[in-house]
Formats: C-alpha cells, structure tokens, sequence
C-alpha cells in the first residue's frame, strides 16, 4: 500500500549518497509515489535537487548516520557509494530497518578487500592474481610478488580514485602516494592486482527480485585512470563467454543477497572470464541504458528494491555514452554546447547539476542511439565533444 509522498502513509525511501546516478534513483522511485531523502556530505548534490528533503552530514559518523535515520524511520535504505559507515548500517538493519541490497552486501563491497576474498577465497571464481599491503615497505614486497606490471589501487575508493598502473619499480612510491591521496576514510592499505591482458571489459547488470535473477545485455566500457569515459549495449561477446559470465555474476550476488540491481565487472580473456568487482547499486556505466532498454537500471532497481515484478528486461536499440568531464576545481562554471549536442540524431543529454566541477569530476553525459553500436558510439562522442565547461573569466 502506498499512500500519498508527505502524508502518513507515505511509504519512505532514503538513498545515502546523492549523486548523477541516485537522482535517477530518486525520479524512478517518485514515479511510483514513493516520498524521497536525499543524503549526502555536501549541499546541493544533484539528487537533493528532485528529493522531497535531504541532509548533510558526515555519513562516514555512524552517529550522524543513526541519527537521521533514526529522524526519518524510511521503509528501506538505499545506498548509493561506497563510503558509509557500514558497520552501523549492520546494526541498524538487526534493529528492523531494510538495506538494500543488504547490509552485509554494502559492508562487503565497501572494500576492495572484503568482495575479492570473497569472490576469490569463498566462492573460487577466477580472478587476477592479488595482494595487499599497508606501508610502502608492504607494497615494494607484494609488486614483487605479484610482478610487473600490476595495477594498484586503494582498497576504499570511487570513479577509479587512487588507481595507477606500475611499470617499474622506479614507480611503486608514485603509486603508493596516488593510492593515499586517492582512497576514501583515511585507509592506507591498498590492493595490488595482476595486470590482465584481457581483449574488454564489461558491466553485467544483474537483479535480483521477486521473479528471481534477470541480466541485461552486456555493456562494454572504455575507463582512463579507473573511471569511465564511455559505455555501450550491448558489447559482442561468445555464447561461451556470456554464459560464464551470467554464471560467475550470479554466484556472486547469490552469495550477497537482497534485491536489488547489481553491477558486476568482469574481464573477457582469449580463453576466460575474470571477476573483477561488484557494485550492489546502479553503475555508471550503465546510464546507456536511458536509451537503450525499455526500462533503465534505475527503473529496474526501484521495482528490483520495492518488491515488484521484474519482467523481461528488453533492448529497444544499441545505445552509447560518452561523458563530460572537468579540467579544474572551480565552483562558478556553466555549461554550453546544450543545443549542438541535441542536434546530433537520436541523442539525449544528461546534465548532473553538481554545484562545483573538480579535476576530472563527471559533470555531464550525452546519450545516443542507432542501428548499431558503432555509430552510436560515433554519436555519443560527437554529441559529447559539443558539451564544454566554460568558467568566467578564463578566456575560451
């Protein structure tokens, strides 16, 4: 039963982090009635923008964290990042308040550490090859164990923060100094992964639900530095390689539980089929699917969450995206090039509204479609390559 947004019987859903992809989020949720918390570390996140309220607090302060949800008592807790005090979310769910997926799950997945021992050590799917340290004298002793090159990263972080690729052992302090700099709640201990030479490297959504496990098609991705840049439905692969990887996604999220969309990352070899990670919400890569399938992972994770039928999830056409990013940290900036990149065919443009840009930040999308994915991708990065931040003052 859903009552009216605002009234008592308003039925409650609070997402924890409040970015790009939890505005999605949040308009799927308010299509079916459903009263929208939007929190976040600072003011003004996009989805703040379109929740019924928000708050900012320190979400890694599991007292701050207990306390607003504590304030608001929501029907489920939907979170959206990595970065929360998870160990509270633990406790909050022994009390009678749903997680989605679960608790544990966001526990897990908060950490690079906890999802790979379990992928690898539990579950024995295949992976690269790993170690961890927690000082450079650590790191200098796990590159030497796994061998060069390896990539590095830092067991806590987001958009591919803190990740490098070391080559040489002249590069392993560069690494380690990147990984501080780049990880998330002060962790110093990193991860140190096998280099896969590996032919792509996709997104497998998969939800669970009420009707059991569904997948999407595959998503194939192009990331700089971690993050990605563009994304594309569906990605060729094998009969053999889509079986495995459908096999190994669900092993995975069977082990997580909970309903919910998750985004599992895997590496396509010659011969095999790698776990990479898992993300137990929406992920980035997936926003092609606002114009590929007939219900986006957002639309797919609100029903996944409120216990609704999951039907067929249908491709309507080949879809990609290419994203705009910022070259610097400035909060007075604005966006121009809207009407070019409309002008490409089939193409939509996400605009995220972040009140300020940083190095790197994404600050907009450009969507497109077409017969095939190949000039959908043409699209995407020509409608793209319209989109520019401009900042006052700094000559164009």
């Amino acid at each position: 039963m859903y009552g009216a947004p605002l009234s008592i019987h308003a039925k409650k859903m609070m997402l924890l982090g409040s970015g790009e992809l939890g505005k999605e989020v949040i308009i799927e949720a308010q299509r079916l009635g459903v009263e929208t918390i939007a929190v976040d570390r600072y003011e003004n996140a996009p989805a703040m923008q379109v929740a019924h309220r928000h708050y900012v607090i320190n979400m890694l302060d599991p007292q701050q964290l207990r306390e607003v949800i504590e304030r608001e008592k929501p029907d489920v807790i939907v979170p959206e990042i990595e970065a929360i005090a998870t160990s509270e979310l633990v406790e909050l769910e022994k009390e009678g308040y749903r997680v989605i997926p679960t608790a544990n799950a966001s526990r897990l997945t908060m950490d690079r550490e906890g999802i790979r021992r379990l992928a690898a050590e539990t579950l024995q799917v295949p992976t690269a090859k790993y170690a961890f340290a927690d000082s450079l004298d650590e790191l200098k002793q796990a590159v030497a164990e796994i061998g060069l090159p390896c990539v590095i990263k830092p067991i806590m972080s987001s958009s591919g923060k803190g990740q490098s690729v070391c080559r040489s052992e002249a590069d392993i302090e560069t690494s380690w100094s990147c990984a501080m700099e780049g990880g998330r709640a002060k962790k110093t201990r990193v991860i140190v992964e096998e280099f896969i030479r590996f032919e792509s490297e996709i997104t497998l959504l998969t939800v669970r639900s009420v009707s059991g496990t569904s997948f999407c098609q595959p998503i194939g991705h192009v990331q700089k530095d971690g993050d990605y840049i563009e994304s594309w439905q569906p990605h060729r692969m094998s009969a053999e390689q889509l079986e495995e990887s459908q096999r190994i996604a669900k092993k995975v999220t069977d082990e997580l539980g909970g309903y919910g969309i998750y985004g599992v990352e895997l590496f396509l070899g010659q011969d095999k089929v790698y776990f990479s990670e898992v993300s137990p919400r929406p992920h980035d890569t997936g926003l092609v699917t606002l114009v590929s399938q007939d219900l986006s992972e957002f639309a797919l994770h609100v029903r996944a969450i409120l216990g609704f039928p999951i039907p067929t999830i249908r491709l309507l056409t080949p879809g990609a995206t290419h994203t705009l990013k910022a070259a610097e940290e400035r909060i007075d900036y604005r966006i121009e090039g809207i009407a070019e990149a409309l002008a490409v065919p089939n193409t939509q443009v996400r605009v995220f509204g972040k009140p300020e840009t940083k190095i790197g930040r994404r600050m907009a999308v450009a969507l497109s479609s077409a017969d095939d994915v190949g000039k959908a991708r043409e699209r995407a990065l020509e409608a793209a390559g319209a989109l520019r931040i401009v900042y006052p003052g700094v000559e164009e």
